[in-house]
């Protein structure tokens, strides 16, 4: 078959047609064969040769993918395509694997209608799979499913034909449970998986040929010939026969929808607080190129000659260079400088982006990953929450001072980058502390600076961040302003667990809850509902209520109150760590009546003082990071990796065998996995492979407590001993 190349002015051309559309992301754990995969497709495209695709992995152009292997950021690439007689733009997002870098796969799947999940057929459905693909249908992209590495069960795991599909069946019934638990309602039937719907294919992305029930068809080839051709390693029959990018390429044109046929029931989902029956709303729902520019930024790229490129879908209208858009968070108009098409490694300038598309706009300043841009002001979009919070820290010093300059612009592009790193300024050292989901990750931000951006630093080693949480309640406890002019009461008590989870989630807002359905969310819940209707913040998953009735001058001070209370949600009493699950009430407040006695240095203590004494009162102990940790071995090593475990205060949850191999499943706290690799090594012999994913965080154990306390208290510069609720009631 003839093969047409496409240029970006093609690709451009081919954007007007939005049935002819498909945005689609590749996912899959690590290792699994995602960007092997992506070549073959990038291959079809004409951007390398057929014979550098599986071994190229072009769309892992950074230095520090290349050298380590593994995908660390989302690439984008539109690739244009001629499919039975019609030209087909897929604009293709390849994502990361590794559990540090989820945050890409998450907002990745804000952009795009579609994903083809990539399984490695030997290991089957791993944490980090389930974790993307219940993203993408939180997301309502539809998925497709590529069963890669077959051959490696014929001639590493010696199975036979019957052993193999009862593999496959394994695979699919693991997928299909999670579509069933996620998938909406109404598209459970579509979207499951299953092999005579042609959805789901086999083969061997590195080796360039797959099968599917249509291919089979297609190119009269048979379960045994791909047996048998497998087991003779001819690999080159297969790829003539059936070739991985015609089996892909009709698995995602025929069976994932086009931008047109997503956005009606994604837009519901992504644009909750938005009114559909809006001019907006239904331009957006018809995918509208004609009406008002609308879409969300999902990404950011520093570019040192352009600056913060936003990387954008567009749900409505077409966006040009010299356009003005609105930045939601912002409040603000910016003026688009550049418009470009992503190709790898490339930004190239378009003309205009269209509504269903993905493209590059620059001008956007100071824009964020989740952003809405607009014509005209409008509600925002869902933010786009991530999983995994930060639980590893390290502080950062330049080596010359005349270097801070340098790294304050460097930290800020990488956090515009990154949205999941945290980045403070302790004020007692002027020691910048990064925090990341893990060593990985911070190892990565490191060689940004000093490679990258060639900023000679100091680092220190990880630190582990904790959170602190009530334990029971307390109060009223009363707080008295310096002049003695002003008094406020409150009550302290931890919050639901429900309604903590509920915040954690994204289900419930943070800041002032907005519109009914916060409220009756809240009530639902379980809080009560004049509390619920007076609440005056939402902050770090704890809630500050006003419960008081008719106080005069209070709604002067209010702004300074929720400072107060976020101030103490912000550094616990006990460590100063952040500080979650905490129900504040105001109960009662007099206050002087010349405002001039109600400055910030007089309210801000006057809140904090009995908020902190009423937490101490009421218990404060601190939860530290977990991670659920999946380690496959052989099951003559078993016994030594949970005695491992164990003496990391592992928590077993699940133990599996199957013939000679053995998984187990941990949960351990990120405390206890620094040098684990090593140790694991050195227990099996080298003989496990292990994988980690985020688990939230629990309580500490009280008899840890205390020390781990003083610890971080040393380390702050502060005195040993946590302060007593009478310090604060002095």
């Amino acid at each position: 078959m003839a093969r047409k190349e496409f240029v970006v002015e093609e690709v451009q051309k081919l954007m007007d047609h939005v049935d002819l559309i498909r945005n689609v992301a590749i996912v899959a754990h690590v290792d699994h064969g995602k960007t092997t995969l992506t070549d073959s497709l990038i291959a079809r495209a004409g951007l390398i040769s057929k014979e550098l695709a599986g071994e190229q992995r072009w769309t892992d152009f950074d230095e520090q993918e290349q050298q380590r292997g593994i995908t660390i950021k989302s690439a984008n690439v539109s690739l244009g395509f001629s499919f039975e007689g019609k030209d087909h733009l897929i604009n293709l997002i390849d994502t990361p694997g590794h559990v540090d870098f989820g945050f890409h796969v998450v907002r990745a799947m804000r952009a795009v209608d579609g994903i083809c999940l990539v399984v490695d057929a030997v290991e089957g459905v791993m944490p980090q799979t389930e974790t993307n693909l219940r993203q993408a249908l939180k997301e309502r992209a539809k998925p497709i499913l590529f069963i890669n590495k077959i051959d490696r069960l014929i001639n590493e795991l010696k199975l036979d034909a019957k052993a193999m599909q009862e593999r496959f069946i394994k695979i699919i019934t693991q997928v299909n449970k999670i579509i069933e638990t996620s998938a909406p309602e109404d598209k459970k039937a579509d979207w499951v998986i299953k092999v005579d719907k042609g959805n789901v294919a086999f083969g061997t992305a590195y080796n360039k040929w797959a099968i599917s029930i249509s291919s089979m068809k297609k190119f009269d080839i048979s379960f045994k010939d791909i047996y048998d051709k497998c087991f003779a390693e001819d690999h080159k029959f297969l790829v003539d026969k059936s070739p991985l990018d015609d089996v892909l390429l009709e698995m995602m044109i025929k069976h994932l929808p086009s931008p047109n046929q997503a956005q009606p029931y994604r837009i519901p989902v992504l644009w909750k607080e938005g009114d559909l029956t809006t001019e907006a709303g239904k331009s957006m729902l018809a995918c509208n190129k004609k009406g008002k520019a609308i879409g969300v930024c999902f990404g950011v790229v520093y570019d040192e000659h352009a600056g913060e490129v936003a990387v954008v879908r567009l749900f409505s209208g077409t966006v040009e260079k010299g356009m003005q858009l609105y930045v939601s968070t912002k409040k603000v108009y910016a003026k688009i400088q550049q418009i470009g098409v992503f190709m790898g490694p490339d930004r190239v300038s378009a003309d205009r982006i269209i509504a269903g598309n993905i493209g590059a706009v620059v001008g956007m300043k100071d824009v964020y990953v989740g952003e809405t841009l607009s014509e005209e002001p409008m509600e925002a979009f869902e933010q786009i929450k991530h999983y995994s919070e930060p639980v590893i820290t390290k502080s950062i010093e330049v080596k010359d001072q005349r270097d801070l300059p340098k790294l304050i612009e460097a930290l800020r592009s990488i956090s515009k980058e990154d949205p999941t790193i945290k980045i403070t300024l302790d004020q007692k050292t002027g020691e910048h502390l990064i925090s990341g989901n893990g060593e990985l990750h911070l190892e990565i931000i490191e060689y940004k600076i000093r490679i990258e951006k060639k900023i000679p630093i100091i680092t220190s080693p990880p630190i582990v961040l904790y959170q602190e949480t009530l334990i029971g309640g307390a109060g009223p406890i009363e707080g008295k302003s310096p002049n003695k002019h002003n008094k406020l009461r409150v009550t302290v008590e931890p919050l639901d667990p429900a309604i903590v989870a509920a915040i954690e989630k994204g289900e419930i807002k943070e800041g002032r809850p907005k519109g009914k359905d916060a409220y009756e969310k809240l009530v639902e819940l379980g809080m009560d509902r004049d509390d619920a209707k007076k609440i005056y913040d939402i902050h770090n998953a704890s809630i500050f209520v006003n419960a008081t009735k008719g106080i005069q001058y209070l709604n002067e001070i209010e702004e300074l109150m929720i400072q107060g209370f976020e101030e103490c949600v912000d550094a616990g009493p006990l460590a100063k760590e952040r500080m979650t699950g905490v129900l504040v009430k105001l109960v009662d407040a007099t206050l002087h009546e010349d405002n001039i006695h109600r400055g910030p240095a007089q309210i801000l203590p006057t809140m904090k003082r009995p908020i902190y004494a009423a937490m101490l009162m009421g218990g404060v102990s601190l939860m530290e990071p977990k991670q659920k940790v999946r380690i496959d071995t052989l099951q003559e090593y078993a016994g030594n990796v949970i005695n491992l475990t164990n003496g990391r205060r592992g928590q077993l949850e699940n133990m599996e065998q199957e013939g000679e191999s053995a998984t187990i499943t941990t949960k351990l706290p990120v405390a206890e996995m620094f040098g684990f690799a090593n140790d694991l090594r050195g227990v099996t012999q080298g003989r496990a492979t292990w994988y980690q994913e985020y688990a939230g965080y629990d309580a500490m154990p009280r008899e840890l407590v205390a020390k781990v306390v003083r610890q971080i208290r040393e380390r702050k510069g502060e005195q040993p001993e946590p302060p007593t609720a009478a310090f604060f009631m002095e």
